[in-house]
């Protein structure tokens, strides 16, 4: 007999009373092993969501386009109809070298949708062309037949693309004196050139060079040294931060009038990111400071306006803001609900931040998961992304009235989804919070169809954002206040340019050309980059 296994249970009395006491203390205690068996459930399926979220974010792809599950289901069809032909053009549209032929991009229209052709991609008519001409000897154009001289009927022209790596020249700027040879008075020189920073040996082409390489190509100042070096120019980083200082605040004007269309049109998104200053007054050099970015304007006069701040605090965007009447689109940070409530700014919502969530949701639950309430999230807002893709590039009259007719019977059907899910799923879990999210944004999520310029999402102003975050990935951190704010400067110059269809490198020699001389409100309205693209864009030639 085991009599280890007797002495662990203690023996029963006859009790009636002693035993029913026991039964209820036996059930008691079933009850808070079932409480305590569930919440190791609920933790064990929050961590193993959480584990496989990481996973995804560290190996696997960053698009928020999901692929189809072993059994594909109605949630997935919105998805499709929305993205499915976006896909499609993307897969044929690459540069096919193997067929040797110089194919013209004529799009080809098939049933359903068009197609791009393979081949190689022509040459853009705009790049400089030297002819190398490849001619016969004399000797042999002669018919070989009848001796007669052979006669040009044609030409073949194939082209070849040459690049000239940037090369280092100095200009002397050679003043010529005059004087009088009898008085030996009157000595006349002519005045110096205005040159962009004073006294520095910089010129407009070397200042915008060396900016486009740091904030539009995210080559920071320690490399550009070191080429510099190789190609004979030895210039210390130091000097190089202190030019990029000195166009930061040259610039100011520019940026001024640049804020006062963003604010007149009446619709500006905005977001914002960690920046590093080493020397910040009052703070240590580990601390985070902060990059907001404004993206405004008309279609005609787009902006995108970079501001450093040492603070994440709601301050920030009223300040930002002062006076501001119109529509304010962000994500759902916290910092951004004062300004929102201020009387004039209507606040907007955006749903790529809701339909994020949903998909990190479907991400953690892996493939045979539990989905299904995710996977449904990700399928109602495809509905809504697949009406903005159809309305694309419409009159904002256009696109109001499609968004008024169509829109609202899926916010009914969002909403009635929405409530009667959220008792039954748990808060903690990465459904809960999406719909938590989703809740709590709701008055601002639907916004959007109030006004024909608005966009469904904040993703402008995150995608103007993106050139600093992958420049901050190269240079780290700012040095000193000073040198941040002329990044931010710089940064909205160079990133307005490109959203007007400008070459930055053609833009910035331009404006720091012009702008010593710029004294008058029409000399530096003259250098904002819609004046640029319309009246004075000039040719960019190759170097010879």
């Amino acid at each position: 007999m085991d009599t280890t296994s007797d002495q662990a249970f203690l023996p029963l009395s006859d009790d009636p009373v002693m035993l029913r006491e026991t039964v209820l203390s036996l059930q008691s205690e079933i009850r808070e092993l079932a409480l305590a068996w569930d919440e190791w459930q609920q933790r064990t399926e929050l961590l193993t969501e959480q584990l496989r979220l990481l996973r995804a974010k560290i190996f696997g792809r960053s698009s928020e386009k999901r692929p189809s599950f072993e059994h594909p289901s109605l949630f997935n069809e919105a998805e499709q109809d929305a993205d499915g032909k976006e896909d499609e053009a993307t897969d044929t549209d690459r540069d096919d070298s193997t067929t040797g032929q110089e194919a013209e991009a004529t799009a080809i229209t098939v049933s359903g949708h068009t197609r791009s052709p393979k081949g190689r991609k022509p040459l853009s008519p705009d790049l400089p062309r030297e002819e190398v001409i490849h001619d016969l000897p004399a000797d042999q154009k002669i018919c070989g037949l009848d001796g007669h001289e052979l006669m040009e009927i044609g030409r073949e022209i194939s082209e070849q693309l040459e690049i000239v790596p940037a090369h280092v020249k100095v200009l002397q700027h050679i003043r010529i004196k005059y004087g009088c040879p009898h008085c030996r008075q009157g000595v006349k020189i002519a005045p110096p050139p205005r040159r962009p920073l004073p006294k520095a040996m910089a010129s407009a082409s070397m200042l915008a060079y060396i900016a486009v390489s740091k904030y539009a190509d995210a080559l920071p100042l320690y490399r550009q040294e070191g080429i510099f070096k190789r190609y004979g120019l030895d210039v210390s980083r130091t000097t190089l931060a202190n030019w990029m200082i000195g166009s930061g605040q040259m610039v100011q004007p520019l940026i001024n009038l640049m804020q006062e269309r963003m604010l007149e049109y009446g619709y500006i998104r905005m977001d914002e990111t960690a920046l590093q200053v080493l020397d910040e007054p009052g703070k240590a050099a580990t601390s985070k400071s902060y990059m907001w970015v404004r993206v405004g304007g008309s279609p005609a006069e787009r902006v995108i306006l970079f501001n450093y701040d040492a603070s994440r605090g709601g301050q920030v965007p009223k300040e930002l803001l002062l006076d501001y009447q119109g529509w304010l689109q962000t994500d759902g940070y916290d910092g951004y609900l004062a300004i929102g409530a201020q009387p004039g700014v209507e606040h907007l919502g955006c749903w790529a931040h809701v339909r994020r969530k949903f998909v990190e949701a479907v991400t953690a639950a892996g493939k045979g998961g539990k989905h299904s309430k995710a996977q449904q999230g990700v399928a109602w807002i495809a509905k809504l992304y697949a009406i903005e893709k159809r309305i694309r590039g419409r009159t904002p009259q256009e696109r109001f009235e499609v968004r008024k007719r169509e829109v609202p019977p899926i916010f009914k059907d969002i909403r009635a989804w929405m409530d009667a899910l959220v008792p039954r799923v748990l808060p903690s879990s990465l459904t809960g919070q999406a719909l938590g999210y989703m809740q709590g944004q709701w008055d601002r999520l639907i916004r959007y169809i109030e006004d024909g310029r608005l966009e469904i999402d904040n993703n402008g102003a995150e995608n103007a954002i993106r050139p600093f975050v992958v420049g901050r990935k190269n240079w780290l951190f700012s040095d000193t206040v000073r040198g941040a704010k002329s990044s931010a400067n710089l940064y909205s110059l160079i990133e307005t340019a490109k959203a007007n269809g400008l070459e930055p490198y053609a833009y910035l020699c331009h404006v720091f050309d012009h702008i010593p001389t710029a004294q008058t409100l029409e000399d530096f309205e003259a250098l904002l980059p819609w004046k640029f693209t319309r009246n004075v864009q000039p040719e960019i030639k190759a170097a010879s």
